[in-house]
Protein backbone atom coordinates (compact mmCIF):
# COMPACT_ATOMS: atom_id res chain seq x y z
CA UNK A 1 0.00 0.00 0.00
CA UNK A 2 1.29 3.20 -0.74
CA UNK A 3 0.19 7.19 0.17
CA UNK A 4 0.75 10.26 -1.15
CA UNK A 5 0.81 12.81 2.26
CA UNK A 6 0.76 16.52 1.97
CA UNK A 7 3.13 18.43 4.48
CA UNK A 8 0.71 20.08 6.88
CA UNK A 9 1.40 23.34 7.87
CA UNK A 10 -0.40 25.46 10.99
CA UNK A 11 0.41 28.17 13.60
CA UNK A 12 2.62 27.09 16.94
CA UNK A 13 0.12 26.56 19.35
CA UNK A 14 -1.95 24.69 17.18
CA UNK A 15 0.90 22.55 16.28
CA UNK A 16 1.78 21.81 18.99
CA UNK A 17 -1.76 20.59 20.19
CA UNK A 18 -1.81 18.24 17.58
CA UNK A 19 1.37 17.13 17.97
CA UNK A 20 0.53 15.99 21.53
CA UNK A 21 -3.04 14.55 19.98
CA UNK A 22 -0.99 12.04 17.35
CA UNK A 23 1.55 10.84 19.81
CA UNK A 24 -1.37 9.94 22.12
CA UNK A 25 -3.54 8.78 19.84
CA UNK A 26 -0.47 6.08 18.54
CA UNK A 27 -0.86 2.24 19.73
CA UNK A 28 2.88 2.06 20.88
CA UNK A 29 2.29 -1.77 20.54
CA UNK A 30 2.43 -0.83 16.33
CA UNK A 31 5.54 1.03 16.19
CA UNK A 32 7.78 -0.02 13.45
CA UNK A 33 10.80 -1.86 14.56
CA UNK A 34 13.14 -1.00 11.95
CA UNK A 35 12.45 2.07 9.93
CA UNK A 36 14.04 2.94 6.66
CA UNK A 37 14.53 6.38 5.24
CA UNK A 38 15.36 8.36 2.35
CA UNK A 39 16.08 12.12 3.08
CA UNK A 40 15.51 13.24 -0.18
CA UNK A 41 15.06 16.93 -1.12
CA UNK A 42 18.17 18.85 0.50
CA UNK A 43 19.29 20.72 -2.81
CA UNK A 44 15.88 21.62 -3.80
CA UNK A 45 14.97 23.06 -0.35
CA UNK A 46 17.95 24.91 -0.57
CA UNK A 47 17.05 26.43 -4.25
CA UNK A 48 13.24 27.62 -2.92
CA UNK A 49 15.54 30.19 -0.56
CA UNK A 50 18.38 30.67 -3.42
CA UNK A 51 20.72 29.58 -1.00
CA UNK A 52 23.63 27.32 -2.18
CA UNK A 53 23.22 24.11 -2.43
CA UNK A 54 25.16 23.21 1.15
CA UNK A 55 22.84 24.93 3.12
CA UNK A 56 20.50 22.33 2.07
CA UNK A 57 22.77 19.77 2.62
CA UNK A 58 23.21 20.85 6.31
CA UNK A 59 19.89 21.62 7.25
CA UNK A 60 19.37 17.93 6.23
CA UNK A 61 22.10 16.36 8.49
CA UNK A 62 20.53 18.42 11.20
CA UNK A 63 17.36 17.30 10.62
CA UNK A 64 19.04 13.62 10.38
CA UNK A 65 19.69 14.29 14.46
CA UNK A 66 16.72 15.47 15.38
CA UNK A 67 14.62 12.70 13.23
CA UNK A 68 16.82 10.14 15.27
CA UNK A 69 15.62 11.47 18.72
CA UNK A 70 12.20 10.59 17.80
CA UNK A 71 12.95 7.42 17.10
CA UNK A 72 14.31 7.16 20.36
CA UNK A 73 11.21 8.80 21.97
CA UNK A 74 9.10 6.13 20.23
CA UNK A 75 10.86 3.30 20.57
CA UNK A 76 12.31 2.69 17.51
CA UNK A 77 15.27 -0.12 17.59
CA UNK A 78 16.34 0.33 13.85
CA UNK A 79 16.96 3.20 11.69
CA UNK A 80 17.94 2.83 8.34
CA UNK A 81 19.15 6.58 6.79
CA UNK A 82 19.81 6.20 3.10
CA UNK A 83 22.15 9.16 3.13
CA UNK A 84 24.38 9.11 -0.11
CA UNK A 85 23.59 6.62 -3.21
CA UNK A 86 26.46 5.40 -5.46
CA UNK A 87 24.37 7.77 -8.17
CA UNK A 88 25.10 10.91 -6.34
CA UNK A 89 28.69 10.47 -6.62
CA UNK A 90 28.44 12.10 -10.45
CA UNK A 91 27.99 14.94 -8.71
CA UNK A 92 30.52 17.82 -9.28
CA UNK A 93 33.44 17.19 -7.48
CA UNK A 94 33.01 20.31 -5.09
CA UNK A 95 29.42 19.79 -4.06
CA UNK A 96 30.64 16.05 -3.20
CA UNK A 97 33.84 17.43 -1.26
CA UNK A 98 31.04 20.02 0.92
CA UNK A 99 28.49 16.66 1.13
CA UNK A 100 31.40 14.99 2.42
CA UNK A 101 32.31 16.90 5.03
CA UNK A 102 29.12 17.45 6.30
CA UNK A 103 28.16 13.52 6.33
CA UNK A 104 31.80 13.54 8.29
CA UNK A 105 30.76 16.17 10.94
CA UNK A 106 27.07 13.88 10.94
CA UNK A 107 29.05 11.03 11.89
CA UNK A 108 30.97 13.01 14.93
CA UNK A 109 27.41 14.00 15.87
CA UNK A 110 26.44 10.33 16.08
CA UNK A 111 29.53 9.58 18.20
CA UNK A 112 28.71 11.54 20.86
CA UNK A 113 25.37 9.89 21.77
CA UNK A 114 26.57 6.64 23.84
CA UNK A 115 23.36 4.82 23.28
CA UNK A 116 23.35 4.86 19.59
CA UNK A 117 25.21 2.07 17.53
CA UNK A 118 26.50 3.11 13.84
CA UNK A 119 26.61 0.07 10.88
CA UNK A 120 27.78 1.28 7.40
CA UNK A 121 26.48 0.11 4.18
CA UNK A 122 28.00 0.91 0.78
CA UNK A 123 31.32 0.77 -0.44
CA UNK A 124 33.85 2.31 1.33
CA UNK A 125 36.47 2.26 -1.49
CA UNK A 126 34.30 5.39 -3.33
CA UNK A 127 34.78 7.39 -0.31
CA UNK A 128 37.86 9.92 0.23
CA UNK A 129 40.20 7.83 3.20
CA UNK A 130 39.38 10.14 6.31
CA UNK A 131 35.36 9.21 5.60
CA UNK A 132 35.81 5.59 5.32
CA UNK A 133 37.95 5.33 8.10
CA UNK A 134 35.71 7.44 10.09
CA UNK A 135 32.95 5.44 9.11
CA UNK A 136 35.12 2.74 9.98
CA UNK A 137 35.84 3.55 13.60
CA UNK A 138 32.62 4.35 14.47
CA UNK A 139 31.07 0.68 13.24
CA UNK A 140 33.31 -0.87 15.69
CA UNK A 141 32.25 1.61 18.89
CA UNK A 142 29.90 -0.70 20.69
CA UNK A 143 27.88 1.18 23.02
CA UNK A 144 27.12 -0.35 26.78
CA UNK A 145 23.59 0.43 26.78
CA UNK A 146 22.10 0.89 23.09
CA UNK A 147 18.77 2.39 22.47
CA UNK A 148 19.05 2.77 18.85
CA UNK A 149 21.08 0.72 16.13
CA UNK A 150 21.56 2.99 12.77
CA UNK A 151 22.43 2.13 9.19
CA UNK A 152 24.38 4.57 7.53
CA UNK A 153 23.54 4.25 4.26
CA UNK A 154 26.63 6.01 2.03
CA UNK A 155 27.83 5.60 -1.36
CA UNK A 156 25.55 2.82 -1.73
CA UNK A 157 23.26 1.13 -4.42
CA UNK A 158 20.83 -1.93 -3.99
CA UNK A 159 22.13 -3.22 -7.13
CA UNK A 160 25.37 -3.36 -5.97
CA UNK A 161 24.48 -4.93 -2.45
CA UNK A 162 23.46 -7.75 -4.12
CA UNK A 163 25.78 -7.91 -6.52
CA UNK A 164 28.36 -8.03 -3.45
CA UNK A 165 25.95 -10.57 -1.55
CA UNK A 166 26.37 -12.75 -4.19
CA UNK A 167 29.89 -12.48 -5.03
CA UNK A 168 31.08 -12.98 -1.04
CA UNK A 169 28.57 -15.87 -0.87
CA UNK A 170 30.66 -17.66 -3.83
CA UNK A 171 34.21 -16.85 -2.63
CA UNK A 172 33.59 -18.49 0.79
CA UNK A 173 31.97 -20.97 -1.02
CA UNK A 174 35.36 -21.57 -3.32
CA UNK A 175 37.28 -21.27 0.06
CA UNK A 176 35.60 -23.97 2.00
CA UNK A 177 35.64 -26.28 -1.57
CA UNK A 178 32.08 -27.00 -2.13
CA UNK A 179 31.38 -27.70 -5.54
CA UNK A 180 29.39 -24.29 -7.38
CA UNK A 181 27.36 -26.39 -9.16
CA UNK A 182 25.67 -28.02 -6.10
CA UNK A 183 25.29 -24.57 -4.47
CA UNK A 184 23.54 -23.27 -7.75
CA UNK A 185 21.02 -26.06 -7.08
CA UNK A 186 20.84 -25.89 -3.48
CA UNK A 187 20.19 -21.70 -3.18
CA UNK A 188 18.04 -19.79 -1.51
CA UNK A 189 16.65 -16.66 -0.39
CA UNK A 190 18.37 -17.18 3.16
CA UNK A 191 21.61 -18.07 1.58
CA UNK A 192 21.51 -14.25 0.01
CA UNK A 193 20.07 -12.87 2.76
CA UNK A 194 23.00 -13.97 4.98
CA UNK A 195 25.67 -12.06 2.96
CA UNK A 196 23.88 -8.28 2.61
CA UNK A 197 24.72 -5.55 4.26
CA UNK A 198 22.17 -5.69 6.93
CA UNK A 199 22.88 -8.83 8.04
CA UNK A 200 21.44 -10.57 11.57
CA UNK A 201 19.01 -7.44 11.44
CA UNK A 202 15.45 -7.22 10.39
CA UNK A 203 14.00 -6.21 7.76
CA UNK A 204 12.05 -2.68 7.58
CA UNK A 205 8.73 -3.00 8.44
CA UNK A 206 8.38 1.08 7.18
CA UNK A 207 10.25 3.04 4.36
CA UNK A 208 9.52 6.89 4.40
CA UNK A 209 10.37 8.82 1.30
CA UNK A 210 10.27 12.65 1.67
CA UNK A 211 10.15 15.22 -1.20
CA UNK A 212 7.14 14.06 -3.25
CA UNK A 213 8.89 11.51 -5.12
CA UNK A 214 7.82 7.44 -4.72
CA UNK A 215 9.92 5.52 -5.49
CA UNK A 216 13.12 3.47 -3.89
CA UNK A 217 15.93 4.50 -6.66
CA UNK A 218 17.52 1.25 -5.16
CA UNK A 219 17.30 1.56 -1.54
CA UNK A 220 16.99 -2.38 0.26
CA UNK A 221 15.79 -3.60 -2.94
CA UNK A 222 16.03 -7.40 -1.05
CA UNK A 223 15.39 -6.18 2.15
CA UNK A 224 11.99 -4.19 1.23
CA UNK A 225 10.33 -6.85 -0.22
CA UNK A 226 7.31 -6.51 2.43
CA UNK A 227 7.67 -3.06 3.76
CA UNK A 228 5.01 -0.84 3.86
CA UNK A 229 5.79 2.18 2.39
CA UNK A 230 4.64 6.02 3.24
CA UNK A 231 6.00 9.30 0.79
CA UNK A 232 5.44 12.39 2.05
CA UNK A 233 5.80 15.27 -0.15
CA UNK A 234 7.79 17.54 2.47
CA UNK A 235 11.20 17.73 1.34
CA UNK A 236 13.25 16.37 3.82
CA UNK A 237 14.76 19.78 6.24
CA UNK A 238 10.81 20.37 6.22
CA UNK A 239 9.48 17.33 7.68
CA UNK A 240 8.31 17.58 11.26
CA UNK A 241 7.30 15.40 14.05
CA UNK A 242 3.87 15.55 13.11
CA UNK A 243 4.68 14.33 9.65
CA UNK A 244 6.84 11.63 10.95
CA UNK A 245 3.93 10.97 13.56
CA UNK A 246 1.31 10.70 10.95
CA UNK A 247 3.32 8.12 8.62
CA UNK A 248 3.40 6.04 12.20
CA UNK A 249 -0.72 6.44 12.69
CA UNK A 250 -1.07 5.08 8.75
CA UNK A 251 1.64 2.36 9.30
CA UNK A 252 -0.44 1.33 12.52
CA UNK A 253 -3.65 0.93 11.18
CA UNK A 254 -2.54 -1.23 8.47
CA UNK A 255 -3.17 -4.96 7.78
CA UNK A 256 0.77 -6.19 6.70
CA UNK A 257 -0.16 -8.71 4.27
CA UNK A 258 3.75 -10.00 3.54
CA UNK A 259 3.45 -10.22 0.00
CA UNK A 260 -0.47 -12.16 -0.05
Amino acid sequence: MQLFSQPLRMPGLLYDYYERRLTKSLQMDRVPNHIGVMVDGNRRWARQFNAPTQHGHQAGADKILEFLGWCQELGVRVVTLYMLSTDNMNRSDEELDVLMGIIANTLDRLDEDSTISVHAMGAPELLPDYLAERLSSLTARRPARELLHVNVAIGYGGRREIVDAVRELLHDAVAQGRDIGRLADELDVDDISRYLYTRGQPDPDLVIRTSGEQRLSGFLMWQSAYSEFYFCEALWPDFRKVDFLRALRDYAGRQRRFGS
